[in-house]
């Protein structure tokens, strides 16, 4: 059966880095996938939120995202303009509200998203917009909820964070070079092994979570809600 699937992400390459695999497997299968990205993605590597070298990478980053988007075959993208390494500073309500209209839009069935544990701020303010957006409701089309991991950031999680321990894994090993073409997309956010970000550090991620439960390759989530209706 056809399902919709909403894949919710801070920044522009965090949807590719935590589920490309998974995304592409969806697709594959005949699933709906949708993926809202909250926040801009540029102006925190800036003193100046406005400028030449600013707006030329905002663009870059959207054209990343759509090619990335097209190359694994969702259905829609939306890329949000809330500010970059800032969402403390925006009223958590919006970010709900967008998020609830998405799901009043596509009725999603299977959400992913952030953990709540990472080091970056913006990912534990997605995370927790989302369990806020899609919590349990009579009306709610949301049956399951998974938290990524996002490469130098999940494994620098707060120590009074909840730690990131996977408990369902995603078998890639057929989608393992649609995520590195997708992650080429994002070639500017790519780093030179042996950075946590250099795509031979995700192939080896990839390979270890598989190895852990026995596949080739494999995306890692934590199962925050699973409905069986």
């Amino acid at each position: 059966m056809k399902r919709n699937i909403l894949v919710v992400a801070s920044h522009p390459d965090d949807e590719i880095l935590g589920c490309a695999g998974t995304i592409a497997r969806h697709v594959n299968e005949g699933d709906c996938v949708h993926i809202h990205i909250v926040a801009e993605g540029a102006t925190s590597r800036s003193v100046e939120s406005k400028g030449g070298d600013v707006e030329n990478h905002l663009i870059s980053l959207r054209n990343s995202a759509n090619k990335a988007s097209q190359l694994l075959g969702v259905d829609d993208l939306y890329l949000g303009d809330f500010p970059d390494n800032k969402l403390d500073t925006v009223p958590l309500l919006d970010i709900i509200k967008t998020l609830e209209k998405k799901a009043q839009d596509y009725k999603p069935t299977i959400v992913y998203t952030h953990h709540s544990g990472d080091l970056n701020i913006d990912h534990q303010i997605v995370s927790r917009a989302a369990m806020t957006a899609f919590r349990p409701q009579p009306s709610s089309s949301v049956e399951s909820i998974y938290t990524f991991e996002t490469v130098s950031s999940t494994e620098w999680g707060i120590d009074s964070q909840e730690k990131f321990k996977p408990t369902r894994f995603v078998d890639i090993t057929n989608y393992l070079d649609t995520k590195r073409d997708a992650l080429l997309c994002y070639s500017s956010e790519m780093r030179e092994f042996p950075h946590a970000r250099s795509i031979e550090a995700i192939e080896a991620l990839a390979k270890f979570r598989g190895a852990s439960v026995g596949l080739n390759a494999a995306e890692a989530f934590m199962q925050i809600r699973d409905l069986v209706r």
